[in-house]
């Protein structure tokens, strides 16, 4: 590359330089490269970048690209959760459908389900159990549960007399932290009484605060009339045999009989608590070759009953076959009406 001589104007100094080759002009001006006067100044004195010259780097705008980045980023997410956390709170208070208020379903999460359920029963016991002869003694009991200075005998008149063969808990309502109604199913000279026995309970303690109820006794339901559609009848036949060998051996606890005919862990049977007597029915849907889930109606011997009394029973089976065999991977009760 040539270089002209300097002109000077005054105290300016222009510099042209020519391309030896294509012989086009160079501003200096345009050459980031060449650093000014104040810049140079400012190198011997050790306050500029190296070599003196202007030079901000590719790393510095790289930098000023991450920061708008993440400016952005952040002001996206505040947008998003601004918008979002009006429109959650709307639809946690109402339902969708209607736009009524949404049920608070842990009201009475915090009541004590399990105890009041077993002070009811223990309430309901002394309660349901009534003779004129011992009415001190009933009264006496009673007061354990119910609230100071209420009736003694909470209700009853002290005449005649009532007898409970069981008491058991069907149920809870808890109504809140501290209130709640328990549901007692008593059987009483041979019929079944409901008892709505309401509790107030607060750190611990407890008491029957009211009167309980009567309720009528459970509906008897009707079950849906539904069988098997399509049986597969030489299958049951098969099954006959074999089920017969697998339920004697369950009868007995017999684990090395158990073995032969289980899947997996070997199943623990009844331990002599029955004797077996026949597999009477056996109920096998059409389905998989290898697998299937049939049903079998079993009748047992009842240990102590004279003349050879028996109970039938239905089970629910699940088969897989290996190779020709059948083997059992679990057994339990049915809940199919008419399964067998």
């Amino acid at each position: 590359m040539a270089r002209r001589s300097a002109v000077r104007h005054g105290r300016e100094t222009a510099v042209v330089e020519e391309d030896a080759v294509t012989g086009r002009a160079l501003d200096p001006s345009a050459d980031p490269w060449r650093a000014s006067d104040a810049d140079r100044r400012r190198g011997r004195s050790g306050g500029g970048s190296r070599g003196g010259g202007r030079w901000g780097g590719s790393g510095g705008r790289w930098w000023v690209w991450v920061g708008r980045a993440v400016l952005w980023a952040v002001i996206i997410v505040i947008l998003v959760n601004g918008i979002r956390a009006p429109f959650e709170r709307f639809t946690a208070t109402e339902t969708p459908s209607t736009g009524a208020p949404a049920a608070d379903k842990g009201k009475g999460a915090d009541f004590p389900t399990s105890a009041a359920g077993a002070f009811a029963m223990q309430f309901a016991n002394v309660y349901l159990n009534y003779d004129q002869k011992s009415a001190a003694g009933r009264e006496a009991q009673l007061r354990t549960f119910v609230p100071d200075g209420a009736d003694g005998q909470f209700g009853w008149n002290g005449v005649g007399q009532l007898l409970v063969q069981s008491v058991q808990v069907a149920g809870v309502d808890a109504r809140d932290a501290n209130n709640g109604v328990v549901t007692v199913l008593a059987r009483a000279q041979d019929k079944w009484l409901r008892l709505a026995v309401p509790v107030y309970a607060n750190n611990g303690a407890m008491v029957v605060p009211t009167r309980p109820a009567l309720l009528p006794p459970p509906a008897k339901a009707a079950p849906p009339q539904q069988g098997v559609q399509e049986r597969d009848t030489a299958l049951e036949g098969e099954l006959a045999a074999i089920l017969n060998d697998f339920f004697d051996a369950y009868a007995r606890s017999n684990q090395a009989a158990l073995s032969r005919f289980s899947d997996g862990a070997v199943i623990a049977g009844l331990a002599d608590s029955v004797s077996f007597v026949q597999v009477r029915a056996v109920v096998a849907p059409r389905g998989e070759a290898g697998k299937r889930t049939v049903t079998a109606t079993v009748a047992w011997g009842v240990p102590g009953t004279a003349g050879g009394g028996e109970l039938e029973q239905t089970y629910e089976l699940a088969l897989v076959k290996k190779g020709t065999t059948w083997y059992v991977r679990d057994i339990r009760g049915t809940t199919q009406p008419g399964a067998s």
